[in-house]
């Protein structure tokens, strides 16, 4: 494993700047993880994190070219005022001119909400970009080459913005979440830095204490 912990990090979040559409990816998954990345700066290696960066060096070098009718557009900067969001999307799709984002995962297709909010966050950026309603993108696992398209549902954009305003909170007041302690933390490469069940036998000897106290007074 390589430990950069304390390294400042690409994607650092500035109570005075817009959030960065992966913390919202981070934050969804444990809101603990996005804190330590995007507050404490943290960022630590292990097998799925490099597997990661090596799927998306290959697609983060900004190019564009048309086949079949459909024009495509690789590391496309994006942002979204209403929201104060921005980042970049791996690959944008442009069907007769309407955004169809792609995101690139490494690994196999898996379930989750936290990928799929960070592909409904670019959706919301490219409609505010370009004018045009954009009700479906896709995940990309480049470990099984297999994709999935996703409608974007009105609850899936309301789920955006809600955890668009929760990091900006996050952010502003410098909270660091608890830890969440379940079976998230097993492939976590901040499972060193966070160490969740420390904090969380602290806290919960800290809680003890205090309702002793309170029985007592």
């Amino acid at each position: 494993m390589s430990k950069q912990s304390g390294q400042k990090s690409e994607e650092t979040v500035d109570p005075d700047e817009p959030v960065i559409l992966s913390a919202l990816e981070h934050y969804s998954y444990c809101p603990r993880q996005c804190a330590l990345i995007h507050l404490e700066q943290v960022w630590d290696e292990n097998l799925y994190t490099m597997r990661g960066r090596d799927v998306h060096e290959r697609v983060d070098e900004i190019s564009s070219h048309e086949l079949a009718g459909i024009s495509y557009e690789r590391a496309l900067p994006l942002w979204c005022r209403r929201l104060s969001l921005v980042g970049k999307a791996d690959l944008v799709e442009f069907h007769d001119g309407v955004p169809y984002p792609v995101e690139y995962k490494s690994g196999s297709k898996r379930k989750g909400n936290p990928e799929t909010l960070q592909l409904c966050a670019q959706a919301l950026c490219l409609e505010e970009m370009f004018g045009f309603p954009v009700l479906k993108g896709a995940l990309y696992w480049h470990g099984s080459r297999e994709r999935r398209e996703i409608v974007f549902t009105t609850g899936m954009k309301t789920e955006v913005e809600r955890v668009a305003i929760a990091v900006r909170e996050m952010v502003e007041k410098r909270y660091m979440p608890s830890p969440v302690n379940d079976k998230r933390c097993e492939g976590c490469s901040l499972k060193d830095s966070c160490l969740p069940a420390v904090v969380t036998e602290k806290e919960r000897s800290r809680k003890a204490v205090k309702e002793l106290f309170e029985v007592l007074s």
